[in-house]
């Protein structure tokens, strides 16, 4: 018998996985790619807190199906981040019909999704809150393999 003890998820440990996040339906909203499973270190930002937190504890093999509520998933709804913008602002070979998702970049860079709601005449509704927020949805793994991160995020 040895006295190895298995190493678990924990803060830092750089994490390969394989996962699904899918709707209550069955719809499937990510998910890894066959032959092509995710790695990534708890706490970088990769997945957000709530998808963390249900991986802390597992080992390598371990699979585990959850639902995960809204608050720990991608939160709800905020009218504050609804905005109407000039149709000018979109190129014009873009479709503007209802729900579709079009990317956009902030002043510092990053893309931010946002989801047309309307058009009207020369101004487009646009919801910028996550297409998930307000929805369960269902958080399946299977641990891979587990490291130590050589260091320790922010550190």
């Amino acid at each position: 018998m040895s006295n190895i003890e298995a190493i678990t998820i924990g803060p830092a440990s750089v994490v390969t996985m394989n996962f699904s996040l899918t709707l209550k339906d069955g719809t499937v909203a990510d998910a890894s790619e066959p032959g092509a499973p995710m790695t990534f270190t708890m706490g970088d930002g990769s997945l957000i807190q709530g998808l963390e937190l249900a991986l802390y504890g597992l080992k390598t093999g371990d699979k585990q199906t959850l639902e995960i509520s809204p608050h720990d998933a991608f939160g709800f709804p905020d009218e504050t981040n609804i905005h109407t913008l000039p149709r000018q602002e979109f190129p014009a070979d873009i479709p503007l019909d209802y729900g579709i998702i079009v990317n956009f970049s902030t002043p510092n860079g990053v893309e931010v999704p946002g989801t047309i709601l309307a058009v009207e005449g020369d101004e487009v509704k646009v919801d910028f809150n996550h297409p998930l927020a307000g929805l369960p949805v269902i958080f399946s793994v299977e641990i891979l393999a587990i490291e130590m991160a050589d260091t320790p995020i922010g550190g």
